[in-house]
């Protein structure tokens, strides 16, 4: 229900709102707008705000559609990888990416070393990113572990943190502690409207459409290889040029 126009013209609290919204359809269909509004931390004002943009007149409307949406969800197939690979390729063509990825390739060619983070499928990405970046020659590591201990000065690292919400609160944790310890901060997220970006120097935010199978997020991981091989190769290229 919610559409890539939609989606990308949010605001800060709008994305909020759609980021619980989408987490937890089955209980938002129960709510009243103000229980939305203090679960999300936002006012009832702005639900109701949020309800027009996304072309409903009120909160009954957007839960019916809702509803509607997740049924309909339930009967449908998981879209194809064919059509994931080309929404994504159609912004790579754009060269959408192009200026974020130079810029935190400068970064990383300056950088002595390099610290990926993530949770979940980002920390298994978060480990592939590590083992590519120091296939190229750039010493690089991997933690997953939110309790992971971070006492050294890392002002030679940069870090690149992955998380398709932005919200996972371990690793936004995580990312605190590096970046208080000095490292520099790049996040690569499906929206630029989350706590990780706000919290790093660099942001990339690829826009993908979100897909969930139940309770677990499915979003395709392809964005992420695409940007983390992309920075990696153009820093291999940077580092051999000087």
């Amino acid at each position: 229900m919610f559409t890539h126009e939609h989606i990308v013209s949010f605001n800060e609290l709008e994305t909020i709102i759609y980021q619980y919204i989408t987490a937890h359809s089955e209980q938002v269909v129960h709510m009243r707008v103000r229980d939305l509004a203090d679960a999300a931390h936002v006012s009832p004002s702005t639900i109701l705000r949020f309800c027009r943009k996304v072309d409903c007149e009120g909160f009954a409307e957007l839960k019916a559609k809702l509803k509607i949406s997740m049924e309909a969800r339930e009967k449908k197939s998981l879209n194809n990888a064919h059509s994931t690979f080309a929404e994504f390729a159609e912004k790579t063509f754009e060269g959408r990416f192009d200026s974020a990825i130079k810029e935190v390739s400068r970064l990383a060619a300056s950088s002595k070393s390099m610290i990926f983070a993530g949770s979940g499928s980002s920390g298994i990405l978060a480990q592939y990113g590590s083992h590519y970046f120091s296939g190229l020659g750039k010493f690089s590591t991997y933690i997953n572990d939110p309790f992971f201990p971070v006492y050294d000065d890392l002002r030679d690292t940069v870090t690149i943190a992955l998380s398709v919400s932005g919200e996972n609160k371990h690793t936004v944790n995580l990312v605190r502690k590096l970046k208080k310890e000095g490292s520099r901060i790049v996040s690569i997220t499906n929206h630029k409207h989350c706590t990780l970006a706000k919290i790093s120097e660099i942001n990339i935010a690829y826009y993908i459409t979100e897909e969930r199978h139940h309770y677990t997020n499915i979003t395709t991981q392809l964005p992420v290889l695409y940007l983390m091989e992309s920075i990696a190769k153009n820093m291999y290229s940077l580092s051999n040029s000087r």
